[in-house]
């Protein structure tokens, strides 16, 4: 189900929680690549403006694409549209507290999610993410290699 923020309502939403007042924008949308990344999802942040001249810091983030509306239109105005243009948009899932793209996404019958809630499941599911365990080495089943075998043999002096 790709995913559709609104990007300064969920960052000034999450701004006003003590534990994440200095958060930035760049610091938010490293969580949700990391929440979709884990959910195994995709999605698109949408920011009010221009952004900054750099945007550098926005890239590279695997599952999301950081876009910001231009100063022609606003970000609700880009978010409205997406759900329009989409082809599926009951697969769509909208993060806003603002009752104009809510509004916007349960006329098509997207899902609208207000942005504390979400922000609430992405903690919930970042932290089981943490929790998980590493997954076990491929030698623990198989063993070494002949090659490693002979190294730790060579390192402990028991090669003789």
């Amino acid at each position: 189900m790709p995913y559709l923020f609104d990007g300064y309502n969920l960052l000034r939403m999450l701004q006003k929680m003590e534990e994440f007042a200095s958060f930035t924008d760049v610091q938010m949308c490293r969580a949700l690549s990391d929440y979709l990344k884990a959910v195994r999802d995709h999605g698109h942040v949408i920011f009010d403006g221009i952004g900054p001249s750099d945007k550098s810091a926005f890239g590279g983030m695997p599952c999301l694409e950081v876009l910001f509306s231009g100063d022609k239109t606003d970000a609700d105005s880009v978010i409205e549209q997406k759900i329009q243009d989409n082809t599926a948009p009951k697969s769509l899932v909208v993060i806003s507290s603002d009752r104009r793209v809510q509004a916007s996404a349960a006329k098509r019958k997207a899902a609208p999610v207000r942005a504390d809630v979400f922000w609430q499941k992405l903690l919930s599911q970042l932290e089981k993410e943490r929790k998980r365990p590493a997954p076990e080495p491929f030698q623990k089943r198989h063993g070494l290699t002949d090659h490693e075998t002979d190294l730790w043999l060579r390192r402990f002096e028991l090669d003789q």
